[in-house]
């Protein structure tokens, strides 16, 4: 195929609308596919190409995930992303999309020989672990639990009693395919008696009960890297699900929840620390300690601040997860109001208010005060 620089756009290729439906993008292929079937066109080079150039456009566009990549990208976002065809000759087309379309033994040659039963990879599964803001930001290795398919012992995965085999199935006789003809086509489906296999088992373990595998705990070590944050996951190849016919088996995934801080707010890799001052400090400028996840540090406010000002104080934020550059602590002041002063404080205040030329609240007189000037006649009632 052409470079990535060179391709052609893939509603193109499709024929289709940027806002086509999946069922639009599936009718379209499946339309170029029959079109360019190297069946229908043997020794037609140019057909072949056609035929996989379509196949993924498909790939791509048939994906929510790789189409909102495209839609907004294109194929530099693909590259970028590390998408390349998953198939290497028509023949891995056959195997990636042949059940869906009926393409494998759509003209009757299934590409040029008998098609070739898809090994499949196991099962993923999911466990999650949660974290203080400390431990994300320092990396930590947390133990989980979660369950997964084994290997039945009993049988050693057979599915059969022991001392007995499974036999052949006869609906397909053994192909784990069905072909069913209408008109000109023959289109071929998995069997769904033995379900692709070739084999039922006609007399189960009683263990497993036919399936082979058994429900297992598993309780695993994770390193859990510094900086992830919630919603983020770790990859644990090879810890997922046996595959069920001899392939790789699946991976897990283990999902990360950072619980809230109660002093820092976190957006990325930034941490936010909202620190209350007095008035005198904001107006007269002070030096302040304040805490970081890795200890405390120096922070100066210069004269004049304002309430809601921020400072930011370079690398105390989080790491960053994939090793660049570690977030800032941004420190957002806010000038705290005392609810009760002492008496000196408020006769300070208030020659500031008279140099101010500011007028504030009087003295409050106390119930008793204010009764007997009632019945006295004398002052106001303030």
């Amino acid at each position: 195929m052409a470079t990535m620089a060179a391709k052609r756009d893939y509603y193109e290729v499709l024929g289709v609308s940027r806002n086509a439906s999946d069922s639009e993008v599936s009718t379209a292929y499946r339309k170029l596919a029959i079109k360019f079937h190297p069946d229908r066109n043997p020794g037609d080079s140019e057909a072949t190409a056609k035929f996989k150039e379509a196949a993924e456009a498909y790939e791509v566009l048939g994906d929510r995930q790789r189409r909102a990549v495209y839609d907004q990208y294109g194929h530099a976002g693909l590259e970028s992303g590390g998408f390349t065809p998953h198939y290497g000759d028509v023949g891995d087309i056959f195997e990636a999309f042949g059940d869906l379309f009926g393409l494998g033994d759509l003209f009757g040659g299934g590409g040029g020989g008998r098609r070739r039963r898809r090994v499949r990879r196991g099962n993923d599964v999911r466990c999650d672990v949660s974290l203080d803001l400390e431990e994300a930001a320092r990396g930590v290795t947390k133990t989980v639990e979660f369950s997964r398919a084994a290997r039945c012992g009993k049988c050693d995965g057979s599915g059969s009693r022991p001392g007995s085999s499974p036999e052949t199935c006869r609906r397909c006789g053994g192909r784990g395919q069905v072909v069913q003809s209408a008109g000109i086509l023959r289109v071929q489906t998995t069997c769904p008696s033995c379900r692709g296999t070739g084999q039922v088992i006609a007399d189960p373990c009683s263990e497993c009960h036919g399936n082979g595998y058994v429900m297992d705990s598993v309780r695993l070590d994770v390193a859990i890297p510094a900086g992830v944050d919630s919603g983020m996951r770790v990859r644990l190849p090879g810890e997922g699900e046996p595959s069920p016919d001899g392939g790789p088996p699946g991976d897990g995934y283990c999902f990360v929840t950072v619980r809230p801080h109660r002093l820092f707010q976190r957006e990325g890799d930034h941490l936010i620390l909202r620190l209350p001052i007095t008035y005198s400090q904001a107006a007269l400028g002070a030096k302040l300690e304040v805490l970081t996840l890795t200890g405390h540090d120096e922070l100066e406010i210069p004269r004049g601040s304002q309430s809601g000002d921020v400072f930011r104080l370079h690398g105390r934020g989080m790491p960053n997860p994939r090793g660049g550059k570690p977030g800032d602590l941004l420190v957002q002041t806010y000038i705290e109001v005392p609810k009760k002063l002492a008496p000196r404080q408020e006769e300070l205040l208030r020659e500031l208010a008279e140099v101010e030329d500011k007028h504030v609240s009087p003295h409050r007189k106390s119930f008793l005060e204010k009764l007997t000037s009632y019945f006295t006649g004398t002052g106001d009632d303030t």
